[in-house]
């Protein structure tokens, strides 16, 4: 029986434990978040039962994916960023709008949103980059060239209608050449040039972003309205979001104190609740399944969960939410410092880097310390296709805790600096 336990459970223990915790704090919120989906669907067991088994499909593919070896990684690689690149312009162009924004595209009635695909492709490119272009002395200078290159084909297209998914990812990518040591004027370079363009970015929203009627958040339309509306077509196309995102810069600049009493629930009513449900926590909480801010939380179960746990379990049930990510991140640096090659290092690392500050972002939304971004909370908030890539992800951490090794000090590199350029060559010719 042990063995069996033993061939299922396989790679770091403690990230498993991170994993199972997580998942265990996800079913119960979840359950207790989702009284809107079970009020709308009349069946107060279906939204939980649902994200259980998306929860038990994604530990399936999690088990399958720790059983691959790490070499195996690199060859998906090409595969995984051509069907990034090509879904990121279905969606882009074709895609089915959720809350304003066109994320998600069908294929064989399975509804998925490709930007879940392409973070997971354009880490692993990034990894292989920096490993094949390492010298005894950090990356070679050429590596910049190269990730800015497929960073490019990956992230832009994600810009219009996932701005924040497209920040996310420029940050962990920005993480990984700093632990890749790429030479730091080129980080400087980029790191400046990029302070500028979002200065500029924000300018031309601020400028061209034109904000909708205010509409309360408790009115909802009909689907005869939906149909009746103008699709955006041309330069409003994609320029649509600018609004959206006009809307939360000024609301989350805005330093004006607004007295309870005034404050306009059903104008900003996302964040509005969330604060009511943070406040009324009373430090303590009033336990799992006691929230009362769910009901008025459209988001209570994806966007704002954190918000939700906080009002439950209180500052430590959110301490220790918050805990476990960190610990996640520090035992993938330890996993990463035993790997012998450097590869599954920086790839293991690169995933880590991606899920943690994901996290981050939702937590600060949630405490109202970043604007509204939209990104849920990895592994706890409900989903379908994040919850089942965020579980591969964790696969891949297995798979390469599995075959870590200690590495070998030696003043000689073990690899060909020549040999590992035309490894990298290939990895953008392939793209092209």
């Amino acid at each position: 029986m042990n063995k069996n336990l033993g061939n299922i459970f396989k790679g770091d223990k403690v990230i498993w434990m991170v994993f199972f915790f997580l998942c265990m704090i996800s079913i119960v919120e979840v359950y207790s978040a989702s009284s809107s989906l079970s009020y709308k669907g009349g069946n107060y067991w279906s939204p939980i039962i649902k994200h259980a088994g998306i929860l038990l499909f994604g530990t399936f593919a999690m088990v399958c994916v720790l059983n691959v070896k790490c070499k195996y990684f690199k060859l998906v690689t090409p595969i995984l960023l051509g069907i990034s690149f090509l879904s990121l312009l279905w969606v882009l162009f074709a895609g089915q709008a959720t809350n304003d924004a066109n994320r998600w595209v069908s294929f064989l009635g399975i509804q998925f949103q490709p930007s879940e695909i392409a973070k997971g492709a354009l880490i692993l490119a990034v990894a292989q980059i920096l490993s094949a272009m390492q010298t005894d002395k950090g990356a070679d200078r050429k590596a910049f060239n190269y990730i800015m290159i497929v960073s490019a084909f990956i992230i832009l297209p994600i810009v219009p209608e996932n701005l924040s998914t497209a920040m996310l990812i420029s940050v962990t990518v920005l993480l990984m050449m700093f632990i890749g040591r790429v030479p730091l004027d080129q980080i400087g370079k980029l790191i400046g040039i990029t302070v500028l363009g979002v200065v500029l970015m924000v300018v031309l929203i601020m400028i061209a972003g034109k904000e909708d009627a205010p509409v309360s958040e408790k009115q909802v339309l009909t689907e005869q309205v939906v149909e009746q509306q103008d699709k955006p077509g041309g330069v409003d196309k994609l320029l649509h979001r600018f609004g959206t995102w006009k809307s939360r810069i000024k609301k989350f600049m805005n330093p004006e104190y607004v007295a309870p009493e005034h404050y306009d629930l059903d104008k900003d009513g996302q964040v509005g609740h969330a604060n009511i449900a943070i406040a009324s926590s009373n430090i303590v909480g009033k336990g799992p399944g006691n929230s009362n801010e769910r009901d008025f939380l459209s988001q209570a179960f994806s966007d704002f969960i954190y918000a939700i746990i906080i009002e439950e379990m209180g500052i430590e049930g959110a301490a220790l939410v918050a805990l476990l990510y960190i610990i996640l991140l520090f035992r993938t640096g330890k996993i990463a410092h035993r790997c012998e090659n450097s590869f599954p290092a920086f790839l293991a690392m690169g995933i880590a880097l991606l899920l943690v500050i994901q996290a981050l972002f939702n937590m600060l939304v949630a405490v109202g310390l970043a604007p509204v971004t939209g990104q849920p909370l990895p592994l706890i908030s409900k989903g379908g296709t994040s919850t089942v890539i965020n579980c591969i992800y964790i696969g891949v951490i297995l798979s390469i805790s599995r075959s870590a090794k200690k590495k070998e000090i030696s003043d000689e590199p073990s690899f060909s600096p020549m040999q590992n350029q035309g490894k990298a060559e290939s990895l953008i010719t392939s793209l092209a």
